[in-house]
């Protein structure tokens, strides 16, 4: 093989990995996805979205249904409000729950919709009345660490207390 053959294979190969990992990062940051997909579009408000961010996917049992294509705050509830995209070719009744998820502990965060019983379905423009806001970790250690404290120490085994409950127990039988 020649100098020039070696040259534009090697040049191939580089190209070929570039675009393969320029196709990664587009897809890990979900700039893939068209925006302008025919659907129609909800809102719901949540008092927090955690770390939602836009063109984020919409997931119901599991399956991409929409994406989020916009979020503001709502200067009169200061809630965010979430607008969703959802595909033709899903329909989600009236009393559906939206709910602000994360696939595992670190995982991208989502919208899920559970769907409920009602007949009437949700058309362009309807707000999801029914929502769930993200659970914040930090929240909810600080939670478990604070009522640990509010109920003080555990009483040891040998306490005088612990020693005449079980004798007015003994007394009992």
């Amino acid at each position: 093989m020649n100098r020039s053959t070696l040259d534009l294979w090697v040049g191939i190969f580089v190209t070929i990995g570039i675009a393969a990992i320029l196709f990664l990062a587009l897809k890990v940051g979900n700039l893939l996805t068209v925006t302008n997909a025919p659907g129609y579009r909800v809102e719901a408000a949540f008092d927090n979205i955690g770390g939602l961010k836009v063109r984020a996917p919409v997931k119901a049992a599991g399956v991409v249904v929409g994406r989020v294509e916009q979020i503001r705050l709502d200067s009169h509830t200061y809630q965010a409000v979430v607008s969703m995209n959802i595909d033709r070719g899903f329909e989600f009744s009236k009393d559906t729950i939206a709910s602000i998820l994360t696939s595992g502990l670190l995982g991208e965060v989502y919208v899920g919709l559970s769907a409920g019983g009602d007949t009437k379905m949700l058309a362009n423009g309807d707000r999801i009345a029914k929502t769930q806001s993200a659970i914040v970790l930090e929240k909810l250690i600080g939670q478990f660490l604070f009522d640990k404290a509010a109920s003080g120490p555990a009483p040891a085994s040998g306490t005088p207390a612990n020693a005449a409950n079980a004798a007015n127990a003994a007394s009992a039988k």
